[in-house]
């Protein structure tokens, strides 16, 4: 308990606006549980957070436009792929505070180049300046990224680029508070997980393996990656926990070794769906009612059904799953679902 307070009282320290709603349910999925034939599994719904659908990046984003806004940002510019899920809580985001935002963003599909629908939409809705760039094509979005940066800068804007290497760790610190939630809804439901799943590319894994380590809870988290990178993720992930305890003043021994980030069920590559996690989602969807995205969560969950089914887990303790959100982008993926649909008996 002494160092949850430690915790929280270094957190809130930082500047801060409040965009989400929290803390976000732990809710126990039996229906779930019990067809899989392991543990009961809880679900951490920080795809409640409120905030454009909610996702995780609405508690990242309380940090980053507070710093973004102390240092007198005018515009906000950035990109990630066409169904980002982090552009879509950006652009709602920046409406609420009143700053222009400039997404380039990336095809990661040929759908994408001809094809508004989910989180694009919603960025557009939401008021953001969009650029596409086709082909998935990453050194060109850079480019762009920059180029629209300077262009706004020679237009005597104050510029404000998020997820910078000096400026990163806010998002990990974000969900150190994820996890000091999660301690007191287990406190209060008398039980002590086995383990945390997540969809984890960086900054959120970051965040919670550096709360778990402060907190010494012993508690494995597992991360499953969407992207095709491996150990170079595990290396970026244990610099942003680092450099997020120097800023909060903790003292904290780190290694790469408390980091597990599994590619093995990313599939083809980035942003696109596998048998096994529109399998998944289906489940889900069917046993709980609950949607899971078709390229996050849905695979992190894919993980975890096979982890069950190999009989990883006792079966008297529960397993965590982080929901980190990402539902709109259904809608950009309806083709890919729909032919995945389970077929009906008779």
């Amino acid at each position: 308990m002494r160092r949850e307070d430690e915790l929280r009282s270094a957190i809130a320290r930082l500047p801060r606006i409040p965009l989400g709603n929290y803390p976000t349910p732990l809710e126990p999925l039996p229906r779930l549980s019990a067809t899989l034939g392991g543990p009961l599994i809880y679900l951490k719904r920080d795809d409640l957070t409120g905030l454009a659908f909610g996702g995780n990046k609405t508690r990242m984003l309380e940090f980053s436009l507070a710093d973004a806004l102390a240092k007198g940002a005018e515009v906000i510019v950035t990109g990630m792929a066409v169904q980002s899920n982090y552009c879509r809580q950006l652009a709602a985001a920046c409406a609420r505070v009143g700053l222009p935002l400039y997404l380039v963003l990336r095809a990661v599909r040929e759908i994408d180049e001809v094809q508004i629908q989910g989180n694009h939409l919603l960025q557009r809705l939401f008021g953001a300046h969009i650029e596409v760039v086709p082909n998935n094509d990453r050194l060109l979005q850079r480019e762009r990224i920059a180029a629209t940066a300077d262009r706004l800068r020679a237009e005597g804007k104050r510029v404000y680029v998020p997820r910078q290497t000096d400026t990163v760790d806010l998002d990990a610190i974000a969900y150190i508070e994820s996890v000091l939630e999660m301690q007191v809804q287990c406190r209060a439901l008398g039980t002590q997980p086995q383990a945390l799943y997540l969809a984890a590319a960086d900054t959120t894994q970051a965040g919670i393996v550096l709360a778990h380590k402060v907190l010494r809870t012993g508690m494995p988290v597992r991360g499953v990656n969407p992207f095709e990178a491996g150990g170079e993720r595990i290396t970026e992930m244990l610099a942003m926990a680092r450099q997020a305890a120097t800023r909060l003043g903790l003292e904290v021994d780190l290694a790469e070794s408390d980091f597990e980030n599994d590619t093995g069920y990313v599939g083809e590559r980035y942003g696109i769906p596998t048998a096994e996690g529109l399998a998944a989602l289906h489940l889900v969807a069917r046993q709980e009612g609950i949607l899971l995205d078709p390229v996050y969560t849905s695979k992190a969950m894919a993980a975890l059904i096979a982890d069950i089914a190999q009989g990883k887990f006792l079966s008297d303790a529960p397993v965590l799953f982080l929901h980190t959100g990402g539902a709109p982008a259904i809608f950009g993926y309806a083709d890919d679902i729909l032919a995945s649909l389970p077929q009906e008996p008779g």
